[in-house]
């Protein structure tokens, strides 16, 4: 049909259309397509949950790994933390272990502990220097040392000799003229050391000779004598054998290495006797039977009579 044919009406409403679709097309934005032909690009799918985790897993492991890589401590803290485990064990096993010999030292020249407890048992030995126109023969008192049953010092002392000293034997002794600044009398030690000794068990190494340089004695039935246990006198082929040998052998420690410590002597004379404690006593009771006091003969009679006495039946 003729486009001039159309009623008026008919052409106001075309009219009318055509400028309601150009408003709607202005008006409403296009939706970005998938391919965006300005920059050429593919827009990216989402990822997935499962792949995220995935994702950040990875990172992870990586940052962890790099970490171990640049991490120039971590080694050295490992290796101390072992050798700290090795040690801790090599301690705790075994008599060898110097824990064995006392954990706490007390002060040197401290005279009696205040702290220590002194128990039934004590072990003691002595440190001698030269005096006299002989001093390889003659020796007096200059220092010493008392421990209890579990190796803490009791007393240490060094004690100032009367005579004139002609060698300190200081390589060997550990005494020094320096020591002898603050050192006590010999009556002094005396007393105190008789008054630790009274009524207990004495420990010692060849520990006459302790005694005779204090010019003290102790009942034999209360000494124990290291260096004249049967067991320990079969490495020195039946003989006295010397404490360092017994320490080395019995306990694997090494003492005496240099300058005698009349504390360390001590403390390896108590362990002694503590690994052995049972023979000890056992060849004790064989020279020194258990004594009967009045008291115990009483009342052993008095026991005796009740066993003995008969009991008269009712006729």
């Amino acid at each position: 049909m003729d486009s001039t044919s159309l009623s008026s009406n008919w052409k106001k409403l075309q009219a009318t259309l055509k400028k309601g679709s150009t408003s709607i097309t202005s008006g409403t934005k296009r939706k970005a397509s998938d391919r965006d032909a300005g920059h050429g690009s593919v827009k990216k799918p989402k990822s997935t949950e499962k792949e995220r985790n995935k994702t950040q897993a990875s990172k992870v492991t990586f940052k962890r790994k790099k970490m171990s890589e640049n991490d120039n401590t971590s080694a050295p803290i490992a290796e101390a933390t072992a050798n700290l485990a090795t040690l801790r064990r090599k301690s705790s096993s075994g008599v060898a272990a110097k824990t064995q010999l006392g954990s706490r030292n007390g002060k040197e020249n401290e005279g009696r502990s205040p702290t220590a407890e002194v128990g039934k048992y004590v072990a003691m030995d002595c440190e001698m220097v030269g005096v006299g126109p002989n001093p390889d023969n003659d020796s007096v008192l200059a220092r010493v040392s008392i421990v209890n049953f579990n190796g803490d010092q009791v007393y240490d002392s060094y004690v100032r000799p009367k005579e004139m000293v002609t060698d300190w034997r200081t390589h060997v002794s550990g005494i020094a003229p320096k020591h002898m600044v603050e050192a006590r009398s010999l009556e002094e030690v005396q007393k105190q050391v008789a008054d630790i000794m009274d009524g207990r068990v004495l420990v010692g190494h060849a520990v006459s000779n302790d005694l005779d340089a204090l010019l003290l004695s102790h009942p034999k039935r209360d000494i124990r004598d290291t260096s004249k246990h049967l067991e320990y006198r079969k490495i020195a082929g039946g003989g006295s054998p010397r404490l360092k040998m017994l320490a080395e052998h019995f306990l694997g420690l090494k003492i005496q290495e240099g300058a005698h410590s009349s504390v360390e002597d001590a403390r390896a004379t108590m362990a002694l006797y503590r690994r052995e404690k049972e023979a000890f006593e056992r060849e004790h009771l064989k020279k020194w039977p258990v004594r009967v006091t009045a008291d115990d003969r009483e009342k052993g009679e008095g026991q005796k009579k009740k066993k003995t006495k008969k009991k008269h039946r009712k006729r």
